[in-house]
């Protein structure tokens, strides 16, 4: 079967955003601020109204954010047309400012693994609220890739178990994936009520608590469109390890009319990733790309004070909890500490002699740590160790066992050093050097 690629025209050029690219361009440099500090972000809640009103708002979040390769964008369906919940897999979607391409090879995992979303273009054909989220990821990132999906009133365990897919498939896909949640607040009540309620609304969104912004919703009667893409992102972002989330900016539509009897609200809110170290972070990818692409990538352009370091390195590599893979050099072999990790992690991934090589399809359930060790130095007896603070050396000639500080399991000297002298192929009653070692150690 041949598929026919889509190519979805803008609905509302011309009523929501400007359709002359020039201005649309002039209005989104408005919106955009260009000097704010970006944080990297599993996914945000955008507005999605006329550009005039919560335009300000989209801006400040979009302005916040690292821009990934790929957004996921969920948006309310406003028309109720199309499947309840509807994803599109192939084509583009076209704004005055070109054509944004759907990533074609995640949104087809996600619908794969979807009890859920159904392919379905006929619920996008006329809606606005992913539409007008498109521009300003164009304008800030030229070859930014889409997502779209379209989810009808659901109930909560339905926004839960999607969030819970699409996180599956972002980790599956080791992309650099965000959501984005288009929703407006409290709709056509005076600002004073409007803002009450959704105060009450963005507090469980920044606590990541779904089920307390459906309760919400339901007993203070607020009409937030978006619930069920806010819903899913909250699911979504905790299984990708998130645990709050940060408002940038609320206003109404008031704030734009000077009309506060009946006002629109619009809140933006960021819910930053897990914190990852530089360092873990090179030892990830280099993981992933060695094991998807067999390929070895580069050091990053611009080194951290870490990486710049020579010393020695160690990378551990544990799944569900358990190691799988562990392999470093006890003094350096390369230029800087950057290219030690780069090395060794690609051994712990597929050399380490009491593991088969790492598959692709373990990757999402691998963590990792490196550890950056001291130079070791000799001691004179055991009271100078403590397994804790200090990694263990021991050495009867060119046979040498290693073992790193503060590992489960190992309390003691006596253990430290017999696990050392096991590794070395060491008889307990050989004469032995001991020496010790600290690392920083990076998750």
């Amino acid at each position: 079967m041949v598929e026919v690629a889509v190519l979805r025209s803008p609905a509302v050029a011309g009523q929501f955003y400007p359709a002359s690219p020039a201005e649309l361009r002039a209005m989104l440099d408005r919106m955009i601020d260009k000097k704010a500090e970006k944080q990297d972000a599993v996914g945000l809640l955008s507005p999605h109204a006329g550009y005039i009103y919560s335009g300000p708002v989209a801006g400040a979040v979009m302005s916040r954010v690292e821009l990934k390769d790929t957004f996921i964008i969920l948006g309310p369906n406003h028309t109720g047309r199309g499947k309840p919940f509807s994803i599109m897999t192939q084509g583009a979607w076209r704004t005055p400012l070109g054509d944004v391409k759907i990533d074609s090879e995640l949104g087809k995992r996600i619908l794969a693994a979807s009890s859920c979303l159904q392919e379905d273009s006929l619920a996008h054909q006329y809606e606005h609220s992913i539409e007008v989220q498109i521009p300003f990821l164009q304008h800030l990132k030229s070859d930014v890739m889409i997502v779209p999906i379209v989810l009808a009133d659901a109930t909560g365990e339905a926004c839960k178990q999607i969030g819970r897919e699409l996180a599956a498939a972002i980790k599956q896909s080791g992309r650099e994936v965000a959501i984005i949640a288009s929703s407006d607040m409290t709709h056509y009540e005076s600002q004073e009520a409007a803002r009450e309620k959704d105060t009450r609304a963005i507090e469980a969104i920044l606590e990541l608590d779904g089920d307390g912004l459906l309760e919400r919703i339901a007993r203070l009667n607020i009409s937030m469109c978006g619930y069920a893409p806010a819903v899913c992102l909250i699911s979504a972002a905790r299984e990708l390890g998130a645990t709050r989330a940060e408002l940038v900016k609320y206003q109404t539509s008031g704030d734009t009319t000077g009309d506060y009897s009946s006002v629109v609200g619009y809140a933006g809110v960021i819910v930053p990733g897990k914190k990852t170290h530089p360092l873990v972070k090179l030892a990830k990818d280099t993981v992933e790309k060695y094991v998807r692409e067999g390929k070895v990538i580069q050091p990053p352009a611009e080194l951290t004070p870490q990486m710049k370091e020579r010393a020695g390195v160690f990378v551990s590599i544990h799944k569900l909890g358990e190691l799988r893979g562990c392999i470093g050099t006890l003094e350096p072999m390369t230029k800087n500490a950057a290219e030690e990790i780069i090395v060794n992690a690609i051994s712990s991934a597929t050399r380490d002699p009491r593991f088969p090589p790492i598959a692709p399809g373990e990757l999402a359930d691998l963590e990792y740590s490196v550890d950056v060790l001291t130079r070791p130095e000799p001691v004179s007896g055991r009271d100078q160790l403590e397994p804790c603070r200090y990694g263990c050396i021991v050495e009867c000639g060119f046979r040498r066992g290693l073992l790193l500080p503060d590992l489960e399991g190992v309390d003691t000297v006596e253990q430290q050093i017999e696990i050392c002298c096991r590794k070395a192929g060491i008889a307990p009653d050989e004469p032995v050097k001991l020496y010790r070692f600290e690392v920083k150690r990076y998750k």
